[in-house]
């Protein structure tokens, strides 16, 4: 594995439960981490993708480290996604081995997409276990063409702070219905909008921004959102 000088980068097994099975893991901690993020990817694609490694490798730059992990049906080379039943599962399992490697850090959860969702989803059902935020790297709050806000009835029962990172180009969630949300949830949200980014957070030419601009802004809030507060903010 490769990362930033000074980066310690570690491939692990997560054990889901026996009729789940294993799930593949990249532990990527900084030197100087001031906070963990167990960080699940999105429906489409898995850990391993471009936008989940640059991600991960951002948030290290700014001191977040992070155990990105994959779902089992892309552990087993399927693309449908597993019932939310399973993906639960997956992200409880992995935000305990991330608590156990984070070594008394502020423990933070979320994910991509699909990956957020199910990470709230599951917070919703019952605490995540030392999680002190959740944040969303694009919360897919309809399909697309299909503005509802449905998919977010769940958050009235989550107790942390969230953080919404919406672009002005996602389509799987109209910016009107995302600020309808988070007024709902009131202080608990926070949206912070990325302007031109579409819900892979990819940038038209001609906004005069790039791919790793956007990714530096998002890593840039989603840190010092997740250190608020916390003793290793400094």
């Amino acid at each position: 594995m490769t990362g930033a000088a000074g980066d310690e980068s570690l491939e692990l097994t997560i054990p889901v439960g026996e009729t789940i099975g294993p799930v593949s893991a990249i532990l990527l901690r900084p030197p100087d981490a001031r906070a963990m993020l167990a960080l699940a990817h999105g429906a489409g694609a898995g850990m391993r993708h471009r936008f989940m490694q640059r991600l991960a490798e951002v948030l290290a730059g700014r001191g977040i480290a992070t155990l990105r992990y994959q779902f089992p049906y892309v552990e087993r080379g399927e693309r449908r996604p597993d019932p939310p039943g399973v993906l639960q599962a997956t992200v409880r399992a992995a935000v305990a081995r991330a608590s156990q490697e984070a070594g008394g850090l502020p423990l933070l959860a979320g994910g991509k997409s699909l990956g957020g969702r199910m990470t709230s989803g599951a917070a919703a059902q019952r605490p995540l276990e030392g999680v002190q935020r959740i944040v969303f790297f694009g919360f897919p709050l309809h399909p697309a063409g299909q503005p509802s806000i449905t998919r977010a009835e769940h958050l009235d029962r989550v107790s942390v702070p969230l953080l919404f990172l919406q672009g002005t180009r996602d389509r799987l969630a109209e910016l009107d219905l995302v600020r309808e949300v988070v007024g709902r949830l009131g202080p608990l949200a926070t949206l912070h909008v990325v302007e031109g980014a579409d819900h892979g957070f990819e940038v038209l030419k001609r906004s005069g921004r790039t791919d790793g601009d956007v990714l530096g802004e998002l890593a840039e809030t989603a840190a010092a959102w997740g250190t608020q507060g916390s003793a290793a903010e400094g």
